[in-house]
């Protein structure tokens, strides 16, 4: 596949982005590598290679939730910018 200029800049319009001329032109070059990378793995032969989630088979330990040094409220709002004596205060979001 070739990357055009127009998909370059169809790209930047969805990621909000103002490229220049070279950083399009860059852009181009560097998306066309790497989906040519991508598409050399095509070439790779896996039929005889199980589906894995992981490279590596190693359990995850899992443990117990619980509760343990609940702190004291004071304690916990004293560090935010603006707060009263059991609250945070944060600005107003919704109308």
């Amino acid at each position: 596949m070739h990357i055009t200029r127009e998909t370059v800049l169809y790209i930047a319009k969805l990621a909000r982005l103002r490229l220049g001329d070279t950083e399009v032109e860059r852009m181009q070059r560097d998306l066309d590598a790497i989906l040519g990378h991508v598409d050399s793995l095509a070439a790779v032969d896996t039929r005889d290679v199980a589906p894995t989630t992981h490279v590596l088979d190693i359990a995850t330990p899992l443990r117990r939730d619980e509760v343990a040094g609940v702190l004291p409220v004071a304690e916990v709002v004293r560090n935010a910018p603006d707060h009263t004596d059991d609250a945070m205060v944060v600005p107003k979001v919704l109308e």
